[in-house]
């Protein structure tokens, strides 16, 4: 059974997210043991976002599909596979990263607004992140910008912890949309339901002032039209010596092809 509506899809191209309840139900036991394996196994670019005056533990570490089988377990998950297509609109999906997220009982920081298309290499109108909490989520939310992915620019990308810009370039400050009285949408969630939103959706997420944790796994996939773009410095993830140039679409030995034909 499909657990995307043709409703759904609309809201998806209308506001550049939708919430999808149950989605990774079936996978929140496999990704709470992927994420214990990632947390006590670290990869390159796992950080602990240590600013000062903040309490707590912000965890995040992406790229580690590929040596956790859980998380490569849940990436080619066929129920997955069919939202991103159908809410993409896209015949192909293609993985792009993992993400994992884990803000610990009193974690203060928030996650600084931000887009994430303007820190990837990669551009294109089907593009899909995928947010699923492995814990109950009732403060430590995501929070969306509805619409934003429709913007005419980009929101400049930052560093987390300084907040200083990754690069420079053609564009917008970061707002912020609360001042800026934006339709913010965020929701209250099980593990296993989903925030789908376009990789050009601003969006942030609050601290976890709870006394639970909020482990949270985000699946980045893209669709037909996305291709190879360069930005003016490193992107993040970097994926360093992959030898694409403009306008290819992403290679598939190391982004691996869930749905289609390759071209």
């Amino acid at each position: 059974m499909s657990h995307v509506t043709a409703a759904d899809a609309a809201t998806y191209h209308a506001n550049g997210v939708v919430l999808i309840r149950g989605l990774f139900a079936e996978h929140v036991e496999t990704l709470r043991a992927g994420v214990a394996r990632n947390m006590a196994e670290p990869g390159p670019y796992a950080s602990t976002n240590d600013r000062k005056g903040e309490t707590g533990l912000f965890f995040d570490d992406y790229c580690n599909w590929d040596r956790i089988p859980e998380f490569r377990e849940v990436v080619r998950s066929a129920g997955v596979i069919d939202a991103a297509s159908t809410l993409m609109g896209s015949q192909s999906v293609q993985l792009f990263h993992d993400h994992v997220l884990v803000k610990e009982p009193g974690t203060s920081m928030a996650t600084p607004w931000h887009q994430d298309a303007p820190y990837y290499f990669v551009q294109g109108r089907q593009t899909i992140s995928f947010w699923s909490p492995l814990d109950p989520v009732t403060s430590a939310t995501l929070r969306c910008v509805a619409g934003s992915h429709l913007w005419p620019k980009d929101v400049v990308p930052t560093r987390w912890v300084s907040e200083t810009a990754f690069f420079e370039g053609d564009y917008i400050p970061v707002p912020d949309p609360e001042a800026e009285a934006m339709r913010i949408v965020e929701f209250e969630m099980e593990p296993g339901d989903a925030v789908a939103f376009h990789f050009r959706t601003l969006h942030g997420a609050r601290g976890n002032h709870s006394d639970a944790r909020r482990r949270a796994f985000s699946l980045r996939l893209v669709g037909d039209d996305a291709r190879y773009v360069t930005r003016p410095g490193p992107t993040s993830p970097p994926f360093p010596g992959h030898d694409m140039v403009e306008g290819q679409r992403l290679r598939t030995d190391w982004f691996p092809l869930l749905r289609g034909v390759s071209q």
